[in-house]
């Protein structure tokens, strides 16, 4: 019998889902059993989920196999699926945009399928690219990095809601939170200061999986729930570091290298707000901060308040793009030694009270991008006020309290 070589793709796809279930106790991570994603649970029953439906999928780069196969190629390949469409996030689809860019709308060379620009479109706008693509079902599978303002989780909820406008089903394929699920952290938004990096009140790290994500914007935020079906993921526990999972690393925007970066960047992001690097343009973006101006001083000071988890390094770096392009800047370098006692966002505020009492060409972006960063303008002017980091972190207790009390109804996970 001659195969064609789709049939051949989807074959191999299928046993490799199957065999995936079958990995002996002992060959498991530390974390528990073997851990199978949202995606490997699809495919080893058969994709009956999706039987009889047009498809259309939302994802990126980041939506692999274990052996690293995009999902797209390998469910085009498979007779059992008939995926019609992709819908391409910031960055794109195949992952060629930088911040703040997307691929636009052009056939995908290695599947000849249509990829629909999702970046920025929202309501009834992005309801009507869900209708001219044909689909009736609209598939999720991307890797999210655990922070309110990374930005595919609002491209989750937008697409939800478009979806339910649109009259489409509407299925997500859960992957883990890097940054572990084991608590929710941080400011919560207001919604007065809700943005593309914060479309809801939910906290500056917010703990939660994409599926867990969705079943709480479906009950909680949207207009009107979407028919929506999460597909879990099994072997995954809440303390979980991204390690722990065995699954391939693939950076879900090209300034998210690691699931070290992950692990900060709930935190260090907040230098976006200001006119300090982020790391942006160098190998280690989110874990390098820095200034012109800057030396030694911000690290001891770091060092001296003796935060749980981490050390700071005196570091000097010169980013190839962004801002202090080809010059070289002083600064810190987080070195998170224990994983399990760091807090990202209470070492992202000790930072910023940090650097400005360090150094007195310290600055807000003036278009004061922080607020939207941490939700509110408190965070801003409690600083600007001169409070330390424990009265900043105290200011949201209450608000980050009553969204713990809500995210739990939506845990889906031990």
């Amino acid at each position: 019998m001659t195969l064609s070589r789709r049939a051949l793709i989807a074959t191999t796809a299928a046993a490799a889902a199957t065999t995936g279930a079958a990995v002996p106790a002992a060959a498991a991570p530390a974390g528990g059993s073997r851990l199978r994603t949202g995606f490997e649970r699809l495919a080893g029953d058969g994709y009956a989920l999706l039987e009889g439906r047009r498809v259309g999928i939302v994802t990126n780069p980041t939506g692999v196999t274990r052996d690293v196969r995009h999902i797209v190629d390998v469910m085009h390949a498979d007779p059992r699926v008939n995926l019609t469409a992709v819908f391409g996030p910031e960055h794109g689809f195949r992952g060629t945009a930088q911040a703040g860019g997307s691929e636009g709308r052009y056939d995908d060379p290695a599947t000849g399928l249509p990829v629909y620009d999702t970046y920025l479109k929202s309501g009834r706008p992005l309801a009507d690219v869900f209708t001219a693509s044909g689909v009736d079902t609209v598939v999720f599978e991307i890797q999210d990095a655990g922070a309110r303002f990374y930005t595919y989780i609002w491209t989750l909820y937008d697409c939800m809601e478009a979806a339910g406008l649109a009259g489409k089903r509407f299925v997500v394929l859960d992957r883990p939170n890097p940054a572990t699920g084991r608590a929710a952290l941080g400011p919560v938004l207001h919604k007065e200061f809700a943005t593309f990096v914060g479309r809801q009140p939910i906290s500056q790290a917010h703990g939660m999986t994409v599926a867990e994500l969705a079943l709480l914007f479906n009950a909680e935020f949207l207009p009107a729930p979407v028919p929506l079906e999460t597909v879990t993921m099994t072997g995954w526990h809440r303390a979980d570091f991204y390690d722990a999972s065995g699954l391939p690393w693939v950076p879900p925007s090209p300034n998210m290298p690691t699931p070290d970066t992950a692990l900060v960047y709930s935190g260090t992001c907040l230098f976006e707000g200001t006119n300090l690097s982020e790391g942006r343009g160098t190998t280690r973006p989110f874990e390098l901060l820095g200034a012109e101006g800057l030396d030694g001083r911000w690290a001891e000071a770091a060092n001296a308040l003796g935060l749980p988890g981490v050390r700071f390094r005196e570091a000097y770096f010169a980013p190839t793009f962004s801002k202090f392009q080809g010059k070289t800047v002083g600064g810190v370098q987080l070195h998170v030694h224990d994983r399990a006692a760091f807090d990202p966002v209470r070492t992202g505020i000790a930072l910023l009270v940090t650097a400005k009492r360090a150094w007195e060409g310290f600055a807000w972006r003036p278009d004061n991008w922080i607020d939207k960063l941490t939700g509110s303008e408190r965070v801003r002017t409690m600083i600007d006020a001169g409070a330390d980091t424990d009265e900043v972190v105290a200011g949201w207790r209450t608000e980050l309290a009553a969204f713990r009390k809500v995210r739990r109804q939506y845990l889906i996970y031990g």
